[in-house]
């Protein structure tokens, strides 16, 4: 049998290559097509050094001939070269060089280098310039010179290449017909994808840099268009799935309302008007009931579990922390336990007997509501009859995590209906964007009787003054939380810890009892210190941000955010609407430690402008972008590349509306279309 063949270098060179492509997603002909440039070189012009020299600050391309070439050791070992031409010298300067860089910038060989000039102690110099060895009279490029997003060991002359040996492969054929370029006043496909890699240098350079130039505009569109019409197919599969319809509101819902001990805000009786109406239907309802802090989504969800009881099937409540759930499990078991509901509690802390026995109530259906956290997708937990699956703070669990409780349905072809909860309002564009396949309910208006919270930020250095404050608070019968950024002591960031902070606080205000919790502590001991402060014998908490959602205690009325600069804008919202659950008039006291960056600046002045959670999101959306504002890791949303939520949303209006016309009218264009641009990446989009 013949030895098989060895690979030659060039294709193990070719297969490195590709694999690091890979690394960037670029697998296609057309990933390729469509990985467009960052920004641009001009390097359509050589000026002369001296004039090269008066632009200190600024890039600029030069051309000269190598007069001297020395590898110097002080204050480093550097490889310094120096070029001239007629009008001076210039200093190329290279920190980190390689062997045969030595051989090739040898006496007397002709270099064309670009970069930022700086004047040095030998007069100008570039510190490592871009650079190629060229002969005297050879052409300059007649176009701008793109840089592309690279990786690692991936660089810019083998992406360049890579790219136009795409060019010339592609299939330029446009998904969109002439007529609806014409009607939207949109470039053809081919020449801006053409002249955003190569742009001749009269193109204005701001128009590509801003993507305001007609050719970004249509690459904007076209994402777009894809990313709406894959959440719109997504949609409709869902539609085409079945779900068990529940469309009794039986004796529970009713007998659950008469005993709710407060009537239902006009915002939260629309909202449940609409999640009814989803759950008649036989096909499973995907809606994100959003409300601010402290609107009542609880008791929304509980009203739609009591549809799903009423019709004979159960329902599930997956919170992210035990902190969390554990507070569901007591406001809806007080609820509902007294109208004979059978409430089951889930969770990765549970002793196994009591964890084999909830196991088994939820398995035998005699558990018709089950609440937990991430313990309700673990294997070995079947349902009898899932017919609701409710998750609260659903930006907080993986898009594998909400699929799989989805899919503790009935059977392969039922999924039980889905109710995504969320006190993290989404800006309307964004909702529009990333979740078009989600109906959302939003509870815009507060229960009666809150009071306004007000927000003011204090320098560290006056800390003395706001422990005072807590002190006063405690001797009105108030109680207080005071929020610490880590657990352990952190030289890198010098942060008040949650320990040091429970022991000063402790110290100095001796008259009152002090608690701790944080993300350490075993579930019991937190739970422990959480009762004692509810029933008002813990008159100070100090805390993480383990009770950032869910801890609801109508006497607490000041918060203490320590470094808040370090926080982020819809966390400090989450941790400031721990307060004002009663009818005190209550503070948030946001103390930093200076100098503050403009981001942290911007976030402060933020909290203490509004309390309105949607301009809070919107303004957050700013600061951060999109891909931050959802957890593009986590949430697993494909993110935009070219489109921007700010500056594009008459584009996104415009692509669901076309999107809507061609998945009714032209599926072959559909197809097309989702395969340029979103080839095997569609599933990103579905949860």
């Amino acid at each position: 049998m013949p030895a098989p063949k060895r690979k030659t270098a060039p294709q193990e060179k070719a297969k490195t290559g590709a694999a690091k492509l890979a690394r960037l997603g670029l697998r296609t002909d057309m990933d390729l097509a469509l990985h467009l440039p960052l920004r641009y070189e001009d390097e359509t012009q050589v000026q002369p050094i001296q004039a090269a020299g008066f632009m200190g600050g600024h890039a600029a391309q030069v051309e000269g001939v190598v007069t001297a070439s020395d590898i110097q050791y002080r204050p480093r070992r550097q490889l310094v070269v120096t070029i001239a031409d007629d009008s001076g010298p210039l200093v190329m300067r290279f920190l980190n060089f390689y062997g045969n860089q030595v051989k090739q910038l040898a006496v007397g060989v002709r270099v064309r280098a670009r970069g930022e000039v700086r004047h040095g102690f030998f007069g100008a110099e570039m510190v490592h310039p871009t650079y190629k060895v060229v002969q005297e009279g050879d052409p300059l490029p007649d176009r701008l010179t793109p840089v592309y997003p690279s990786g690692e060991g991936l660089p810019q002359a083998y992406l360049r290449k890579a790219i136009a040996g795409a060019l010339s492969r592609v299939d330029w054929r446009d998904t969109l017909s002439p007529a609806l370029l014409a009607e939207l006043r949109l470039q053809a496909f081919e020449p801006s994808v053409r002249l955003l890699h190569n742009p001749p240098p009269d193109v204005s350079e701001h128009a590509l840099l801003d993507r305001s130039h007609p050719a970004w505009l249509r690459m904007k569109f076209d994402e777009l268009l894809a990313q709406q019409l894959s959440l719109k197919r997504a949609q409709a599969a869902r539609r085409s799935k079945g779900a068990a319809a529940l469309p009794r509101i039986g004796e529970l819902s009713e007998s659950l309302m008469k005993a709710l001990p407060f009537t239902l805000t006009g915002a939260q009786q629309r909202v449940l008007a609409e999640i009814r109406a989803d759950l008649h239907e036989s096909f499973p309802m995907q809606r994100l009931l959003q409300g601010d802090v402290g609107s009542g989504k609880t008791v929304v969800a509980a009203l739609a579990a009591a549809q799903a009881i009423d019709s004979g099937f159960q329902a599930a409540l997956m919170a992210p922390t035990e902190i969390l759930a554990e507070q569901h499990f007591r406001k809806i078991a007080q609820w509902m336990e007294p109208l004979g509901v059978k409430v089951a509690w889930l969770t990765g802390s549970l002793k196994k007997k009591e964890k084999l026995e909830a196991l088994a109530r939820t398995e035998s259906g005699e558990a018709q509501l089950v609440i937990g956290t991430h313990a309700l997708i673990q294997e070995g937990v079947e349902f009898s009859k899932l017919g609701l699956v409710i998750v609260d703070e659903q930006h907080r669990f993986g898009v594998g995590q909400r699929l799989a409780l989805r899919n503790k349905g009935l059977d392969a072809q039922t999924v039980p209906h889905q109710l995504m909860m969320s006190a993290t309002p989404i800006p309307r564009t964004l909702a529009m964007t990333y979740y078009a396949d989600l109906e959302v309910s939003v509870i815009d208006e507060l229960p009666p009787g809150r009071t306004p919270i007000v927000t003011r930020i204090v320098d560290q250095n006056r800390r003395d003054e706001v422990i005072g404050r807590v002190h006063a608070a405690a001797q009105e019968g108030r109680q207080a939380y005071w929020v610490c950024p880590l657990i352990e002591e952190s030289e890198a960031l010098q942060l008040q810890t949650a320990t040091d902070t429970h022991a000063t606080l402790a110290a100095e205000l001796s008259d009152l009892n002090v608690g701790l919790v944080h993300g350490r502590m075993k579930p019991a001991e937190k739970q422990i210190v959480m009762d004692a402060f509810s029933r008002g014998e813990v008159h100070v908490l100090v805390a993480t941000t383990v009770i950032e959602v869910g801890v609801d205690v109508p006497n607490a009325s000041l918060m203490v955010i320590e470094h808040a600069e370090r926080f982020g804008l819809s966390q400090l919202h989450q941790l400031r609407g721990r307060v004002g659950r009663g009818s005190a008039a209550s503070v948030c006291l946001l103390l930093y430690q200076s100098p503050l960056g403009p981001v942290a600046k911007q976030r402060l002045m933020t909290m203490r402008e509004t309390t309105d959670g949607f301009e809070i999101a919107r303004r957050d959306l700013e600061i951060r972008g999109p891909g931050e504002f959802l957890g593009a890791r986590q949430s697993g949303q494909a993110m935009l590349r070219f489109a921007d939520l700010e500056t594009d949303q008459w584009l996104v209006e415009k692509a669901r509306d076309v999107a809507q016309k061609l998945l009714h009218d032209d599926p072959a264009t559909v197809e097309a279309h989702l395969a340029r641009w979103l080839g095997g990446r569609e599933e990103f989009l579905k949860v």
